[in-house]
């Protein structure tokens, strides 16, 4: 059988033929040290890097035919000059290929208000087509491939060169970097071009996979694992998106990753449509037009089966990988619970599981000597011992990322719900007092007869106004007082409001807020976490009650995981209002939504400090 051309890196003159007794002598091995893979002198030279097209088992495009996934290879010289069988990190991705437009014109028009049929924004222009050949992406070719690892790359379906539709968390998406494996490991066939009948095979590889990427890449090494495929032994997703449903909606409201206002599943469709053109309208009308546009319902922001499709969590059973999840606690794009959701599902199926997190913003992969004590000890065999390394590692506030702490768990072993009420004074800063409870959970003292406070809805404030505004009828806002010694919070906080309003529908927001707000562009130093809901699926994501003006209803949420030390000095925050300028649907200014405050509270996880 014809092997596929190879080609080489721009510094490599040449590689060595079948008779080069360059390495004759002194082969070429990988080299562990303190169970970590060791980069290799030899290693750094005369890469072989090709392409080729795998064969997947499903046709989206329509043509009768499997669809095929491009695949990019790049691996030590060694593979060939010395038969040398290496391990593979693989990394899948939508973008390889060109993206396409951020233009508000092509996304939602937030003001819409809930339960009106929203208008459609313009479409965006088409994608160029390119041919990345035969390097698709240089991510993590410097660092793994000098430690005797292969890399590989592969365009997700109907992007750049591979074929298909893309189906932003379809099955296809699963069942593409599945396809892969079974490549690597024998049982997929690939070819020299993407309608050809030369094959191409995986014989330099032991078959071991190790996938990584981040954000919709990271989402895309779950979706593999979800497969349960032979030879994918362990995984390191890094903020990975491990719902749809959970980054464009939350609680059965529509809500907006931060930064990408009016961005929906359609819009994110359209910017990674860089596929075949010929196949596109056949796509747009199939995937686009007659599914996401017909079940998303962007109207009342319910979830449904559509969505259920495109939530991992439900896919969980068939994985066998070893799962090391990257995330941060201040990502408001996508957001912590992704991840820890996932990695409390996937640590109690008994998989082998870590967890690191750190303060910033979107991305942020572990440090490099914990990813090579994983691939090391999942793909080489090395028995490193990183079973026993700490299961969370989580930087702290101020400190590089590369220099994370260590726990036995999280939230923190000692992580408690406090519950606490708020006092009358919102509307400049009421109080947040802890509430004392007896044994079976009830108030000691309880506080009766406060009565209501309301506020106004006005998309027009920013939170960030509404936080320092020293009074304001667009938001309330009750605080603990100033903390005595430093609060470690760590875990999910949740909110029960017993609220009102004044018309069939509303926006709710809650931020946890860090106080004076300081408009700091340190990412920890104002907002401690938030959440949103709709009032009208407070019994149900996927069934809603529609309010009936002047009559109270309990809605209960979570807010987004945290693990965060507050100073002392500050305190803490709890700020409701209604549309959130940064996240939510704008709705027409005016809406009252009124608060029984006997009836609401807030349970904080705290692992040290008091109040």
């Amino acid at each position: 059988m014809k092997t596929h051309p190879i080609f080489l890196l721009a510094f490599a003159a040449s590689l060595p033929s079948a008779s080069t007794t360059l390495y004759a002598q002194e082969p070429a091995l990988p080299r562990f040290e303190n169970g970590e893979a060791q980069v290799v002198e030899a290693f750094k030279k005369n890469w072989i890097q090709h392409d080729l097209w795998v064969e997947a088992e499903f046709d989206t495009d329509g043509d009768g035919k499997k669809d095929r996934m491009h695949v990019a290879v790049t691996r030590p010289a060694q593979t060939d000059s010395e038969k040398l069988k290496v391990p593979v990190i693989y990394q899948s991705s939508p973008y390889y290929a060109g993206m396409g437009s951020n233009d508000p014109k092509h996304m939602w028009n937030p003001k819409q208000q809930i339960g009106a049929e929203p208008p459609k924004h313009e479409d965006a222009p088409k994608i160029e087509q390119q041919s990345l050949r035969p390097v698709l992406s240089r991510d993590h070719l410097q660092e793994w491939v000098p430690r005797g690892f292969a890399v590989v790359h592969s365009s997700s379906p109907g992007t750049g060169l591979s074929q298909g539709c893309p189906t932003v968390g379809g099955d296809n998406e699963s069942l593409a970097p599945k396809a892969v494996i079974d490549w690597l490991n024998g049982r997929a066939k690939g070819y020299t071009t993407p309608d050809g009948d030369e094959e191409v095979q995986a014989y330099w590889t032991t078959g071991k996979v190790g996938m990584t990427g981040t954000s919709y890449n990271g989402t895309l090494a779950l979706a593999a694992a979800t497969t349960g495929v032979e030879g994918l032994e362990a995984i390191i997703p890094v903020a990975p998106n491990t719902s749809y449903y959970h980054y464009y909606r939350s609680y059965g409201l529509v809500r907006h990753p931060g930064g990408y206002i009016g961005e929906d599943i359609d819009v994110l469709y359209d910017f990674i449509n860089s596929g075949n053109p010929d196949k596109r309208d056949y796509c747009n009308c199939e995937v686009r037009d007659k599914g996401m546009l017909k079940e998303f319902d962007r109207k009342d922001g319910n979830y449904n089966a559509f969505w259920k499709e495109r939530d991992y969590i439900h896919e969980l059973g068939p994985m066998k990988a070893a799962m090391l999840m990257a995330h941060a606690f201040n990502d408001w794009n996508v957001m912590p619970e992704h991840s820890i959701r996932i990695y409390e599902a996937v640590k109690a199926k008994g998989l082998p599981t870590q967890l690191y997190m750190h303060q910033g913003g979107h991305g942020g992969q572990p440090p490099i000597p914990q990813m090579n004590r994983w691939f090391t000890r999942y793909l080489y065999d090395v028995q490193n011992g990183v079973e026993k390394d700490p299961p969370v590692r989580i930087v702290r506030e101020g400190k590089p990322r590369t220099e994370p702490e260590s726990y036995a768990s999280y939230p923190h072993p000692d992580s408690k719900p406090v519950s606490f009420r708020f006092e009358k004074g919102g509307v400049s800063s009421g109080a947040l007092v802890r509430n004392e409870r007896n044994g079976n959970g009830s108030r000691i003292v309880p506080v009766v007869n406060q009565g209501v406070e309301t506020l106004l809805d006005n998309f027009s404030f920013p939170g960030s106004a509404l936080a320092k505004a020293e009074w304001s009828n667009h938001r309330l806002i009750y605080a603990t007082k100033p903390l005595e010694k430093e609060l470690h919070i760590s875990g999910t906080p949740k909110i029960k409001l017993r609220i009102a309003a004044n018309k069939p529908s509303a926006c709710l927001s809650v931020w946890l807020v860090a106080l004076p707000w300081t408009g700091s562009k340190q990412i920890t130093d104002d907002v401690i976490t938030r959440g949103w809901a709709d009032p009208k699926n407070a019994n149900s994501m996927e069934k809603e009650e529609p309010l009936v003006p002047g009559q109270f209803r309990t809605v209960e949420f979570e807010l987004q995981p945290d693990d965060q030390i507050i100073p002392a000095g500050e305190s803490i925050g709890v700020m409701v209002f209604a549309s959130d300028r940064d996240f939510t649907l704008w709705q027409e200014p005016g809406t009252e939504l009124t608060i029984d405050l006997d009836q609401s509270e807030i349970v904080l996880p705290i692992a040290s400090g008091a109040l």
